[in-house]
């Protein structure tokens, strides 16, 4: 009878785990551990939100913000060299541009703005394009070459405006080469009334009033203008005096005017002591 209940007990095998129990048998044994089901999802769980936290980048590994690229924007067939950049600016602006002004557009250093403009010089040499660059009042531009002159008076002619009198031409000149220069001592050079000559001048913006004298007189130099309509790079590009070859009569009245005038000056100036 006891062996019949031990072999029922044999070929029953394992007892069922209910839900809710746990049992631990030794590995030696063929059994298994079963570990509450409620608690074994609360684990695994758990287990998720801890690995999730720990890839996640805190405020201490985001990576630095890149600064923005001057380019962003415009589409990569569409990005210009130094170069061609430079010769944008200067085509949209009516006045001559400093290295200065193309730095600060730009955002390139000194060095890099002189050999861009190098660059574009020499492309546009006389010749070769339609314009050409021009050093003019410590900045540069651009303008239309020699050989277009023709067509351009056709497509583009308005009524000329008056050329300079000689009277207003002296007083220029004088201006030029003697600035600042006060109003009685352009009348002393010219040997007679330059208040016409003047007003046009100041009217056709050559010259610019820029002050009074301690005596009250008025003072005059040239502009902008007048250097971009000569031509000028600066004051110091003016054609050398000395290249002047007047008649011998001619020479003798200038003198005398010019003596005249720098009597007149230093006479007028303030006794020291």
């Amino acid at each position: 009878m006891s062996d019949q209940v031990n072999a029922d007990d044999a070929s029953a095998g394992p007892a069922a785990v209910e839900p809710g129990q746990s049992e631990e048998v030794s590995e030696n044994s063929g059994t298994v551990s079963v570990a509450d089901e409620p608690e074994r999802e609360a684990a695994v769980e758990t287990g998720v939100e801890l690995a999730t936290a720990a890839a996640e980048p805190g405020p201490a590994d985001e990576p630095a913000p890149e600064p923005p690229d001057p380019a962003d924007g415009v589409p990569e067939a569409h990005r210009l060299s130094l170069t061609a950049k430079i010769e944008a600016l200067l085509f949209l602006s009516s006045d001559p541009l400093t290295v200065g002004q193309l730095v600060e557009a730009c955002e390139s250093s000194e060095s890099q703005i002189e050999q861009a403009i190098s660059a574009l010089e020499e492309d546009c040499a006389e010749g070769r394009r339609g314009v050409v660059l021009r050093r003019i009042s410590g900045g540069v531009t651009l303008a239309s070459a020699p050989g277009a002159d023709a067509v351009a008076r056709r497509l583009f002619a308005k009524p000329r405006t008056p050329p300079l009198t000689q009277a207003q031409a002296e007083c220029l000149a004088v201006i030029a080469y003697l600035q600042p220069v006060s109003r009685p001592e352009i009348a002393r050079i010219r040997g007679v009334s330059s208040e016409s000559a003047l007003g046009t001048l100041l009217e056709r913006g050559l010259v610019a009033d820029i002050g009074r004298s301690k005596f009250g007189a008025t003072i005059y130099k040239t502009t902008e203008l007048f250097d971009r309509l000569f031509g000028l790079e600066g004051l110091d590009a003016l054609p050398d005096i000395a290249a002047f070859d007047p008649s011998p009569e001619e020479a003798r009245n200038l003198r005398e005017r010019l003596l005249k005038a720098g009597e007149q000056r230093e006479a007028a100036q303030p006794q020291v002591g």
